[in-house]
């Protein structure tokens, strides 16, 4: 048997670890993009890529953080600004939803307390955890933040798993002091499932006898991996829950190779061996800030964005080979660019690259730009590309005055070295 733990509003409760007069109250985490990496102060800021390996975001950390509250959404003009990224059982109640704006929630539930984001404090927590599983199951993979899978399989018999999970969830509160929900089932998406008809802080176990009627009136939407499209197809065709599904297996295997798959994941059929490790196979960053025309400091931006994480390529050790630059305009226009290039990395060229990208996806000039979004993959040591020789003896001297650079932000902080087309 697979199980799937999930910590319940993994914020929230590490909030509640940090500040325990929250518990009980309606508590929400406010979302922010972290704007402030575009002023043109220098601060001492660094990159956490603690559990780099897993589906953990990196994220850019100044050594001294301040405002966890209310204030920290505050604009220059006293505005409260940003959405929630979680929202306690107790703020649901209220109708307080994620992905809500904080003055929403506020309206609904004037007694919410906002708290801002910790990130330090997730990484870590998120860390114990994935090490105190280590030690109670033989394999454990890591899915995101807050999500883990667990094989039992010679390790639990079948019934044993029930009072098994149970004891798990209740250790984990008592050791990590994270409220977590664990279903368990023949396969790891089932249990993902079975997962979310446990929360919060419960256990559920689908035997495979049991697979047939659990999933009878689950509405479709409920399944890992159908989206809002492939939820709008299957209702098209009178698809609504995943009994509905089962029943439909000629539908789902005439429309691609994808939903063949879905349709087996659904009945239990397919599964995916527990990955003890994940190699990291991409790294980005992005900022959304308010609509923005001057293209002069759009491009300034771009600069300060490539400098930073230009730092976390250096730091994990990769090179990447494939470049994306996204930008999201008002009005809901997009534009994006790419390019593969395999060479030494070197923070000049690809901040060169970086800035070319820009230029050529920023195809709505009349429109004011809201996100800017930066994306590194294909790392040599994945794709075994072979790095090119033209000009490697001159790349290799600036790939050596970069790794000095490195250690100097590394000392001092990102912001230590700047290039002079941000100021």
């Amino acid at each position: 048997m697979k199980i799937h733990i999930d910590i319940d509003c993994f914020f929230v409760s590490a909030a509640r670890i940090k500040e325990p007069f929250l518990q009980g109250k309606p508590v929400a985490i406010g979302g922010r993009s972290d704007t402030k990496i575009f002023n043109k102060e220098a601060k001492c800021q660094s990159v956490n890529l603690e559990n780099s390996g897993s589906f953990v975001p990196t994220f850019y950390k100044a050594y001294e953080e301040k405002d966890d509250d209310i204030d920290a959404f505050r604009d220059e003009d006293g505005r409260v600004r940003g959405i929630l990224t979680t929202a306690s059982y107790e703020a649901r109640a209220y109708g307080v939803k994620t992905a809500m704006s904080i003055k929403e929630a506020l309206g609904l539930c004037p007694q919410l307390i906002i708290k801002a984001p910790d990130m330090s404090l997730y990484q870590k927590l998120s860390h114990e955890l994935h090490e105190f599983l280590q030690t109670k199951i033989p394999l454990v993979e890591q899915a995101s933040i807050d999500e883990f899978y667990g094989d039992l399989s010679g390790w639990v018999e079948d019934g044993d798993i029930e009072s098994f999970i149970d004891d798990l969830r209740h250790e984990i509160k008592d050791v990590i002091k994270l409220p977590v929900s664990i279903g368990a089932a023949p396969t790891r998406y089932i249990a993902k499932l079975a997962t979310t008809h446990a929360k919060p802080f419960g256990c559920k176990v689908v035997y495979p006898h049991e697979l047939e009627s659990f999933i009878e009136k689950i509405p479709v939407g409920e399944f890992a991996g159908i989206g809002k499209s492939m939820k709008e197809k299957l209702q098209s065709v009178q698809i609504h829950t995943l009994g509905e599904l089962k029943r439909r297996r000629g539908t789902l295997e005439s429309w691609s190779p994808y939903a063949k798959e879905l349709y087996a994941r659904v009945c239990g059929i397919s599964d995916d061996e527990i990955q003890t490790k994940h190699v990291r196979k991409s790294i980005g960053i992005s900022r959304t800030f308010d609509p923005l025309y001057d293209r002069v400091e759009l491009r300034r931006r771009v600069h300060v964005l490539a400098r930073h994480l230009s730092f976390a390529i250096l730091k994990l050790k990769v090179i990447p080979t494939v470049f994306h630059l996204s930008i999201a305009y008002e009005m809901n226009q997009k534009s994006h660019k790419n390019i593969s290039l395999c060479e030494i990395f070197t923070e000049k060229k690809f901040d060169s690259l970086c800035l070319n990208l820009f230029n050529e996806a920023d195809i709505y000039k009349r429109l004011h730009a809201i996100r800017i979004s930066i994306n590194c993959s294909s790392f040599t040591r994945e794709s075994k590309k072979e790095l090119s020789l033209i000009g490697f003896h001159d790349e290799l001297k600036m790939h050596k005055l970069t790794e000095h650079s490195q250690s100097i932000r590394e000392k001092y902080g990102i912001d230590m070295l700047k290039w002079g087309s941000e100021l």
